[in-house]
C-alpha cells in the first residue's frame, strides 16, 4: 500500500505584517462532488487566526488561563470567487485591519497556487469568562498593533 503524507499544515508570518497558513483539503472538507463545502472556509479561516496567536507568541488556552480573556466572533463577511477542491493545497493570509480596545477586525484570503477563492472580512470581541465585553490584554494589543504598521510601511502609508 502507498501512503502519502502532505506534512503538517504550516504557518508563517509575513515581512509585511500579515501571516500565512497552508493546509490541505481533506475528503472530510468537501461534499459528495469533491468540492469544499462553503462554512468549511469559516473552519479554515479560524484555523488560520488561531495559528497568527501562536505566531505572536499566544493561544486562546493560554489568553482564557492567564488573562481571563476569549475572542469571539461577532460579525463575518465571506465573498466566495472560485471552489476549492480536495487535496487542493490552500493558503490562508491573514491581516490585522482595524485594533480596538476590546475588538479587532481582520481580513483573510484563501487561496490556491495564488488564486483567490474566497475573501473574509472578520470582527472578533474580546470577552471575558463570563462572555462580557473585556479589554484585550495589552501585550497582545501591543503586538497587533506592530504587524498593522508593519502591513502599512509595506504598502506605503
Amino acid at each position: 500500500m502507498f501512503w502519502m503524507h502532505g506534512g503538517p499544515a504550516m504557518a508563517e508570518a509575513m515581512p509585511d505584517g500579515s501571516h500565512m497558513f497552508s493546509c490541505r483539503v481533506y475528503y472530510e472538507d468537501t461534499d459528495a462532488g469533491g468540492i469544499v463545502y462553503y462554512a468549511n472556509y469559516l473552519r479554515f479561516a479560524e484555523r488560520a487566526r488561531s495559528e497568527l496567536l501562536r505566531d505572536m507568541g499566544t493561544d486562546n488556552t493560554r489568553l482564557m488561563r492567564d488573562h481571563g480573556v476569549m475572542f469571539a466572533v461577532r460579525e463575518c463577511t465571506v465573498r466566495y470567487r472560485e471552489p476549492a477542491r480536495l487535496d487542493d493545497a490552500l493558503q490562508i493570509h491573514t491581516r490585522i485591519a482595524r485594533i480596538g480596545g476590546a475588538s479587532f477586525s481582520a481580513i483573510q484570503r484563501i487561496e490556491r497556487s495564488g488564486r483567490l477563492l474566497a475573501d473574509l472580512t472578520v470582527r472578533l470581541g474580546c470577552l471575558d469568562a463570563e462572555g462580557r465585553p473585556a479589554r484585550m490584554p495589552a501585550a497582545l494589543r501591543a503586538a497587533f498593533e506592530a504587524r498593522t504598521e508593519r502591513h502599512q510601511r509595506a504598502e506605503g502609508h
